[in-house]
């Protein structure tokens, strides 16, 4: 036999993913090639890995019990890595995070130097909504969170990390008065929301709830950018965290609409369950964070509050 490390990891994410396709997502490469790699890899055994019923791909027992060799050869091989910067004086091994969808436009920001100063460090980002954030905390499948809500179910030690203010926007047709009647306004045009479980949603609903507004033409999208379109298409309004904005909104294709009762003020926040044991990776970078924050909030968000 004379296979490789590439077809082992391509071979042990289908088997994790049960997917060609997500395999191909998560290692940064094309369908066809993961393909390839599969078909070089079964070359050499007499007995299938893989059937494909229907279009859906199944890994068989033997399979099964190659995925998880593969998984220890590749466990190995990281650590051989890891001892080689180990005798190096670096710092080595995984740092993962979960970020609600909106932190995309933050958390990049407040792991850039610490990457660069740390080579030896695998990052792991997980961009989703804040249901799935909360869940992948509470299972401690990650080391930190980034949430501009703070789940109250869950024990949690918190740093915060930058002011996150949301404004009722409209593009750039938008007529603006002094004196804004909301009822009016969401009879003319649709409220545009992101899905359940998003934080901005959880917001827009507790504000809407607090001014007693009745929402009749409603409209729901899947992602922070789907309803930054939307709103600069002239699809209808929306209430938006500031980060995500500022461009369209100094360039004048989007409006700040001025309503009594907004903006909403939250906060970003890194988390992590309270009593976790943190890897020495991840204690580094809390040590990075909470002695950069501000130098980065300067530098970076200055014009966002």
């Amino acid at each position: 036999m004379n296979y490789t490390l590439n077809q082992l990891q391509v071979f042990q994410k289908i088997a994790q993913t049960q997917s060609v396709t997500k395999a191909a997502e998560e290692l940064h490469l094309t369908q066809p090639a993961v393909s390839i790699q599969l078909r070089n890899f079964q070359n050499q055994f007499d007995i299938p890995l893989t059937e494909v019923i229907g279009r859906k791909i199944y890994i068989t027992d033997f399979g099964r019990e190659i995925a998880k060799a593969a998984e220890q050869i590749l466990e190995q091989v990281s650590a051989i890595q890891h001892k080689t910067l180990a005798y190096r004086g670096q710092l080595f091994g995984k740092l993962k995070v979960s970020v609600v969808s909106t932190g995309k436009y933050v958390m990049p920001y407040f792991l850039a130097a610490f990457m660069k100063a740390h080579p030896g460090v695998e990052l792991e980002m997980d961009v989703t909504n804040k249901t799935k954030v909360i869940k992948s905390l509470e299972a401690n499948e990650v080391d930190f969170s980034l949430v501009s809500i703070l789940p109250e179910h869950l024990l949690l030690n918190h740093i915060d990390l930058l002011d996150n203010k949301l404004y009722l926007v409209g593009n750039q047709n938008t007529i603006l008065s002094e004196q804004v009647d909301l009822k009016v306004l969401f009879e003319q045009s649709p409220l545009i929301f992101r899905e359940k479980g998003s934080g901005t949603r959880q917001s827009m609903e507790k504000f809407i709830a607090a001014q007693q507004l009745n929402v009749p033409k409603k409209m729901e999208l899947t992602s922070n950018e789907a309803v930054k379109q939307a709103v600069l298409a002239g699809l209808g309004y929306s209430i938006m965290p500031l980060i995500g904005i500022r461009n369209e909104l100094q360039n004048g294709a989007m409006k700040i609409i001025p309503v009594e009762g907004l903006p909403i003020h939250t906060v970003w926040q890194l988390i992590w369950l309270k009593g976790k044991n943190l890897s020495p990776v991840a204690n580094a970078y809390l040590q990075h964070v909470e002695m950069e924050k501000e130098r980065i909030t300067d530098l970076y968000f200055a014009h966002s509050s």
